[in-house]
């Protein structure tokens, strides 16, 4: 009818607010992802970790900041919170070789138990002496006790770290998750009274160790034998499927009684240590997406804090960050690592990169959830949560910022060649069984200043590129390498030694698997 509209339905006006809030929820989201990734940049310069950025901007934008979001849901936060670690771990794993961590796969066992126990049972020490009683003193002390995959992994990117000292942080990181969990869990549960603690623990932990481990080696292998024989329509569904692993991974040692995240990560890497069709996309798929989960993780664990609930725990929590960065994990450290041979300077390095991240903020989250009505939690669940979130701030901040400082310090660089500007990258719908190398050309390689035909080069090895500052130089007899450039060349996997000979011992790169 002329000059009159229809009434909008009630369902009508659900749909168009619902349609606004997606809108809005959306863009803010970008905006938050945008800003976060380009904080990135700074947060490589400065040295402390990202992850630490990220929270930041959480909490800015929480109930206690300019953006007002009010988010008090820690089960989403818990469970979301989980999925991001599952990816971030498995990532780890997928890019973790086995030759390399075989030589410190011992120690990084022994710091990632018995290591835990250690700071778990000295932390707790330190809060009973702060004040704290004993049930939450316990509850703290083993949330703290384990350092994070994703903080150690971002603060030592692109640090020149002598290699055993690198791979021990970043084993111990991986690996010493599944026992905080099960303390935490102990601690929770004798906190809100819903059980006792026991030495049943003991036996309990060591069984889901054991049962996480085979079973993710069993996962893992399983894949790794599957995904080269699949035939998928289309290689954008090959991370699909190693995404599938993952979460299978986590999800049925869970249910069997095994550790889910010691599971995803060995899964991660017998799967890695494998071929498989379109291995380095796939690889990089992961490397992205735990990136992505690393970042919308912190901003969510953000959200839940109250930045001026913090103030009264400052004391407590100052206190304590220091007793553990400079007492709890320094002892334990040294005395899990003399018996295999570690310096004192390598010791120092180990006991003082052992950062906190998002995992003891979500394993905090525990205690809330423990509650016998997680909507109005026990006072010190929350206290619990408010101490940890600050321990893990203050610990990141300052190991964090000197981690490059004190790698010259003590002496712990390497001298590594600087990145090409362009490199190469082969995929293929099977498992590609050359090797794959690139050397920089350096002042005492044998083959600076030679032209490619007097290198003695075996007959299956081919240098395809040369790479020389901002020029790509198609490789011919007569080019001749000058020092700085970057050569890639294929070869048989058994001539890789060979090829090495001719370049000396300045590979950039592993053979690709």
């Amino acid at each position: 009818m002329v000059g009159r509209t229809a009434p909008k339905s009630a369902l009508s006006m659900i749909a168009e607010d619902v349609a606004d809030f997606t809108a809005v929820a959306l863009a803010a989201a970008g905006c938050l992802l945008a800003v976060s990734g380009w904080m990135s940049r700074l947060s490589h310069r400065i040295g402390v970790p990202v992850s630490l950025l990220f929270l930041i901007i959480g909490m800015l934008t929480g109930s206690d900041g300019f953006g007002g979001v009010d988010f008090d849901r820690f089960d989403i936060a818990y469970a979301f919170g989980t999925l991001a670690l599952v990816v971030i771990l498995f990532s780890g794993g997928l890019h973790t070789k086995v030759g390399a961590a075989r030589a410190v796969l011992a120690p990084a066992g022994v710091l990632a138990t018995v290591g835990v126990l250690g700071v778990a049972a000295l932390t707790a020490l330190g809060a009973r002496l702060c004040g704290l009683p004993w049930d939450e003193a316990l509850l703290v002390g083993a949330i703290v006790s384990s350092t994070d995959a994703a903080a150690v992994f971002s603060v030592l990117e692109g640090v020149p770290l002598r290699r055993r000292v690198g791979l021990t942080l970043e084993m111990e990181s991986g690996l010493n998750d599944p026992v905080a969990v099960i303390l935490t869990t102990a601690m929770a549960d004798n906190l809100v009274g819903r059980a006792t603690l026991s030495w049943a623990l003991a036996p309990q932990m060591l069984g889901q160790l054991v049962i996480g481990a085979l079973l993710g080696a069993a996962i893992g292998g399983a894949a790794r034998w599957l995904i080269p024989r699949a035939r998928l329509s289309t290689p954008a569904l090959y991370p699909a499927l190693t995404l599938a692993v993952a979460l299978i991974a986590y999800g049925v040692p869970s249910q069997l009684g095994g550790s889910g995240f010691l599971s995803v990560y060995v899964a991660g890497i017998a799967l890695g240590n494998g071929q498989m069709p379109y291995q380095i996309n796939v690889q990089r798929f992961h490397a992205s997406l735990a990136w992505l989960a690393q970042i919308a993780m912190f901003l969510m664990l953000g959200l839940l804090v109250y930045p001026s609930e913090l103030v009264p725990v400052f004391g407590t929590g100052l206190l304590l960050a220091l007793y553990l960065a400079f007492v709890a994990r320094p002892l334990v450290v040294g005395l899990c690592l003399l018996p295999f041979g570690y310096r004192w300077r390598e010791i120092v390095y180990i006991a003082w990169v052992g950062l906190r991240g998002a995992v003891p903020v979500i394993l905090a989250t525990l205690p809330v959830l423990s509650s016998a009505d997680p909507t109005d939690p026990l006072p010190q669940a929350l206290d619990t949560f408010d101490v940890v979130f600050f321990i893990v701030v203050v610990g990141a901040i300052i190991p964090g910022a000197t981690v490059r400082w004190l790698t010259r310090a003590l002496g712990l660089q390497t001298t590594a060649p600087p990145a090409p500007t362009a490199a190469i990258d082969i995929t293929s719908s099977l498992p590609i069984r050359e090797a794959q190398l690139s050397f920089f050309i350096d002042r005492d390689s044998p083959a600076a200043g030679r032209p490619l035909n007097e290198l003695a080069l075996p007959d299956d090895a081919t240098v395809m590129l040369v790479v020389r500052g901002e020029q790509l130089i198609a490789a011919r007899g007569q080019t001749r390498l000058t020092v700085g450039d970057h050569a890639f060349v294929i070869c048989e996997a058994a001539s890789a030694a060979a090829v090495r000979a001719c370049f000396g011992a300045t590979a950039t790169s592993d053979d690709a698997e």
